[in-house]
Parts: C-alpha cells; structure tokens; sequence
C-alpha cells in the first residue's frame, strides 16, 4: 500500500470527498414540455367547468375551430379534442415562455404573459380567425371569467418557470 491508497481509504470513511460536484442543470426542454402539459391540463379542465357551468360561452375546444366544423366543437367529443387542443397550446406557449422570459423573476412576468395571450386570442387575431367571437358580442361574465383564467394561466406558467429557473438555493453545495 502506498499513501494514495491511505488517503482514498480515510476519504471514504470520513465521507471526504474533493471532487468537484457537478450541478444539474434543467433541461429547459423537458422542463417546458412537463409544465406546458400540466398548465394545460389544470386551467383547460377549469375553462370546460367555467363552460359547463355557463360562466363563459366560449366551449373548451376554441382552439380547435379554425381545424374542425362549429357543431363538432361543441359535441362531447369536440370537448374533449379541445382540451388536447389547449393542451397543446400550452406546451408551446410554455416552451415560447421558457426560450425567452425564464430569467425573470416573480409573479409578474407571468401575469403580464397571461394578459398578452388573452388579448391575443380574444382581442385581435382570434376573432379575425374565427377562434372565438368577437369580444362586443360576448357575455360580461365570458369576459371575466377568460381574463381570470388566462391571467391564472398566465402565472401559472411563469411563476413555475422563474421558481425553477432563478432560484439559487437549489445551485448551493449541500450542507452535512
């Protein structure tokens, strides 16, 4: 034995261990996708109830209009196309999310994310696409309750993002 040997032995005892710890990092990729599905998953399961239960007219399946007929929208099956339909679009809008805003912090990026996607789909091009009717001829209470959710959806995404991607406890060496 020579003392190399010595010194790996009492390393391993004593639980000493000089190497450089490498830190994972968080594929942003995967990241996103996991996110995307699960805010989809939640805040479109919340937009069908907001729907069945008439606090918007706006069905689930919005996304879908410009791909499918009206009256399948509104089916059972239309519904449950929607859902994957949201579903889908909040994976990219995730993804969008993660390429260029994750190095914000806190709850307000989020929130402002979720506004910009609500005026997007319910203000400018998602009328002129047929996705959802014109905003002048929907319900007040359609108006709160989509704002509410994108704006819930909206931080949803962002706040999980910045949690992830700004907090620096998790980057420290761990105490024994």
């Amino acid at each position: 034995m020579n003392l190399h040997d010595d010194i790996l032995i009492i390393r391993r005892r004593f639980g000493v261990n000089h190497q450089q710890k490498r830190i994972k990092r968080t594929n942003p990729l995967l990241f996103g996708l996991e996110i995307g599905f699960f805010a989809g998953l939640f805040w479109g399961g919340i937009q069908w109830v907001f729907y069945i239960f008439h606090f918007t007219v706006i069905p689930t399946g919005f996304i879908a209009e410009p791909f499918f007929k009206h009256s399948f929208i509104y089916s059972a099956p239309g519904q449950w196309l929607g859902w994957a339909f949201f579903i889908g679009f909040s994976i990219l809008a995730t993804l969008l999310y993660i390429f260029t805003l994750r190095k914000l912090r806190g709850p307000i990026p989020g929130l402002l994310y979720g506004i910009v996607w609500w005026f997007l789909i319910f203000i400018w091009p998602g009328p002129i696409f047929g996705m959802v009717k014109p905003i002048t001829e929907v319900t007040w209470d359609t108006i709160y309750a989509e704002f509410c959710l994108f704006l819930l959806w909206g931080l949803f995404i962002g706040y999980s993002i910045a949690v992830e991607y700004t907090n620096e406890r998790k980057r420290e060496p761990e105490m024994v």
